[in-house]
């Protein structure tokens, strides 16, 4: 895959941002037009009036939840992976390798974290120069030799750079937003009584069917986000590998560290799969498999090999 230049890739990827801040919220009211029009029975004009009504709790909701979110994203992300600062008198070599990959292309020096794990993975993180950071397992620092291990940070370095982490912390929150009001219509109407006696006496469930109507459409929203997720994601993972070989200039170093990576990247503990699909390998499971934000590892050495 070609890699589009560090500029153009910036420019593609803070467009993206604009579209999907635009998109996510629109997709969102278009849930609630849904609902609110499966429960009038299609009156428009009572489902205009609502919608209208409704239209700016649910803006000001969404909005105070991203804008949590989105600047607490760092420490939500250490909490879920279980991560710490590493410190520069602890591994000189990882300090020693990121510093000198920065300067090589004028970029600031992002902060290190670690994470306990033998597990062999890395990612990178946070949504400006503050908040920049590169994590790795202990794992990955003490197998990887130093080109394979400098392959890795690159990677990590060039979604920084390229602002892919910004624009995939944009669509984790949104994401979960959908995720989580399914999950609590799902809940509620699992657990709720009233769903069960009132659908026995009304045809129409009462409560219990606006409770499934929620149901339905977050469950429809969720899958069209996901959708739009995928757009972004599979690419950057090798435009990524391709600007990692271009700070490099060693490409089968990368690869080498790939096929060592394959098999062995996972971290017990770390359950959350937004956080898991910051990693450098991340394999879905079940179902959402074919929607994977990863593309298969070996295709990435692959494309590696040919450089």
């Amino acid at each position: 895959m070609q890699y589009l230049g560090i500029r153009q890739q910036i420019a593609r990827n803070n467009t993206k941002s604009v579209l999907y801040l635009l998109a996510f919220p629109l997709l969102i009211l278009a849930g609630t037009y849904a609902v609110l029009y499966m429960l009038n029975d299609q009156d428009i004009e009572a489902v205009n009036a609502q919608f209208l009504s409704v239209v700016p709790v649910v803006l000001i909701g969404v909005a105070i939840w991203f804008v949590i979110s989105y600047f607490f994203n760092t420490q939500m992300i250490q909490t879920a992976t279980h991560s710490r600062p590493l410190e520069r008198r602890e591994n000189m070599r990882v300090y020693n390798l990121t510093e000198n990959l920065c300067m090589s292309v004028g970029m600031p020096m992002p902060k290190l974290y670690i994470i306990e794990s033998d597990a062999l993975n890395a990612f990178a993180s946070g949504i400006n120069q503050k908040t920049f950071a590169v994590t790795l397992t202990r794992g990955i620092i003490n197998t990887l030799n130093d080109d394979e291990l400098e392959g890795v940070i690159a990677h990590e370095l060039t979604h920084i750079r390229n602002r892919d982490v910004r624009l995939l912390i944009i669509t984790i929150v949104f994401v979960g937003i959908f995720a989580t009001i399914a999950n609590i219509a799902f809940r509620t109407m699992l657990n709720s009584q009233l769903y069960s006696s009132r659908n026995r006496r009304n045809e129409k469930g009462g409560g219990g069917a606006v409770v499934l109507v929620v149901l339905l459409v977050a469950g429809v929203v969720y899958f069209f986000s996901i959708l739009f997720k995928l757009a972004l994601s599979r690419s950057r993972e090798y435009m990524a590998d391709a600007g990692a070989v271009e700070m490099t200039h060693k490409s089968l170093a990368l690869a080498n560290a790939l096929k060592k990576i394959s098999g062995h990247s996972t971290i017990e503990g770390v359950d959350n799969d937004e956080v898991k699909e910051l990693f450098i390998d991340y394999k879905a499971e079940g179902f959402f498999a074919m929607f994977a934000t990863h593309p298969p590892i070996r295709k990435r050495i692959q494309v590696l090999e040919q450089f």
